[in-house]
């Protein structure tokens, strides 16, 4: 049993927003508060965020309103739409651009920090909230907190599953702050690779968790029709969906099925779908929502990420509600399978292993040991 302390979080991401940087901040903060904790989240100005304070009256500091943006020019005709793609890709890739301002203001919000913490826990992405951390973080400003924990989901420079890596003057600031950074830690044994040797010693795994108990199910829809879903975004080339649609859409119209999709990014799937009405796609749903209308499913899809350094947090959920998972590897579509799932045969099924491992309640002691090896 691990005795009360101070704990900050510094995050980009929280509730209400969807997505496993904001599940990961979120909760942690409900958990460590849940244990009696004393928890204070920096984070950007959030809207809906009053209904989550009331539940979880955990100390909010405010890191202001984002205001860096790139601007949009598509109303010029094809040379604004041209001057849209070159800066939506080489703003961000070669400056951060727009994510850099967070890196000022959790710089000049620790600046301000009076309290001394036991913990404090950085989350990214984006990767300047670490560095913001790092650039208070000296001999002389330690007293922030004891021990500073630097939360990686994915890995920046080594990553595998955007088309360009960033150019190399980034390798100088990562390897400026993981210097600094007390523990490094990252979801799986397999993300180690994503992080340059001299800081392995310091790398600790600590999965994404989740209160199972939260998680309600449906009975499972039996009319004749099988059903399967998918939530998340999609990256050509790399998480790709174009395969696995076209495959769907020549399947016999006899075949009856419908596969939803839940994401932010349907312009990956929208030109293969050849107005088949057994593909649906649909916005986003609240986490909980979300696996609530799929348990009543028969399957789930999984669209596995390039490379083994990067493993979807959305497998914990699959898990948790106990569905078969349906594997889709880019450039490597298992049509057999895909049938045999249609079929009702689930011997490919993808496993999640030890999903004991990412229940918030050890995920949380996994971070508070951290604290206590450190005094």
């Amino acid at each position: 049993m691990y005795k009360k302390i101070k704990i900050l979080i510094i995050t980009h991401n929280f509730y209400p927003d969807l997505s496993p940087r904001s599940f990961r901040a979120t909760e942690l903060a409900k958990e460590f508060y849940r244990q009696g904790h004393e928890v204070t989240l920096m984070a950007p100005e959030k809207k809906g965020l009053e209904s989550f304070l009331t539940e979880y009256p955990i100390n909010f500091k405010s890191l202001g309103t984002l205001r860096w943006k790139i601007f949009n020019f598509k109303s010029f005709g094809i040379l604004g739409r041209l001057y849209n793609k070159a800066v939506n890709r080489l703003l961000p890739l070669l400056f951060e651009y727009p994510n850099m301002e967070i890196f000022f203001k959790v710089r000049k919000a620790l600046k301000k920090e009076n309290d001394q913490y036991d913990l404090l826990i950085s989350i990214a992405v984006p990767y300047p909230i670490h560095w913001g951390v790092a650039s208070v973080w000296s001999k002389s400003h330690r007293k922030v907190a004891k021990v500073w924990v630097a939360d990686c989901g994915d890995p920046y420079c080594l990553q595998e599953n955007d088309t360009f890596r960033p150019p190399f003057y980034f390798r100088w600031i990562e390897k400026w702050f993981m210097r600094k950074a007390t523990y490094i830690t990252v979801p799986t044994l397999n993300s180690i690779k994503g992080y340059f040797p001299e800081f392995h010693s310091k790398i600790q795994i600590i999965p994404q968790g989740f209160k199972f108990e939260e998680v309600r199910k449906r009975p499972e829809i039996m009319d004749g029709i099988v059903r399967f879903g998918y939530g998340g975004g999609f990256i050509p080339g790399r998480r790709d969906p174009k395969e696995f649609i076209q495959f769907l859409v020549q399947l016999p119209v006899e075949r009856r099925f419908e596969f939803h999709v839940y994401t932010h990014t349907p312009q990956y799937i929208l030109p293969y779908i050849q107005n088949d009405p057994r593909i649906l796609i649909h916005n986003p749903k609240d986490r909980l929502e979300f696996l609530y209308t799929i348990s009543g499913f028969q399957f789930v899809v999984n669209f596995s990420n390039k490379g083994t350094v990067q493993t979807p947090s959305k497998l914990i959920d699959y898990g948790i509600i106990n569905k078969p998972i349906l594997n889709i590897e880019t450039g490597n579509l298992d049509k057999e399978a895909v049938v045999e799932f249609l079929n009702g045969n689930y011997r490919k099924s993808l496993k999640v292993e030890c999903l004991e491992n990412y229940r918030i309640e050890n995920v949380c002691r996994k971070f508070l040991s951290l604290a206590d090896a450190s005094k």
